[in-house]
């Protein structure tokens, strides 16, 4: 449905018939992060983030996903985390 709230006449998931459905019942404005991200629009002077209605909670637990303005960190080492148990299944079942 289209936002009746904040970002007026954009589709919103969390838009409902008796209006804004998220916490609250409205969008937060993005944190000093988002800055530079191009997922973000001005209404009303305040700038929001087009993905997700509260882009701080984004951020909590490291890099958020929706950030067009950041690269992902790739291990350098290349080391890959194998669980030996399923490891030792897989070498099983080759044995066939």
């Amino acid at each position: 449905m289209k936002c009746v709230t904040i970002k007026k006449g954009v589709d919103c998931a969390f838009m409902v018939s008796e209006g804004c459905s998220y916490k609250g019942g409205q969008c937060y404005p993005v944190v000093e992060k988002c800055e530079g991200c191009e997922r973000t629009s001005e209404f009303d002077g305040k700038v929001y983030c087009n993905s997700y209605p509260e882009p701080e909670a984004k951020w909590d637990h490291g890099a958020c996903n929706f950030a067009t303005h950041i690269q992902a960190v790739v291990d350098k080492a290349g080391k890959v985390k194998v669980n030996p148990l399923k490891a030792s299944k897989r070498a099983a079942k080759g044995r066939k």
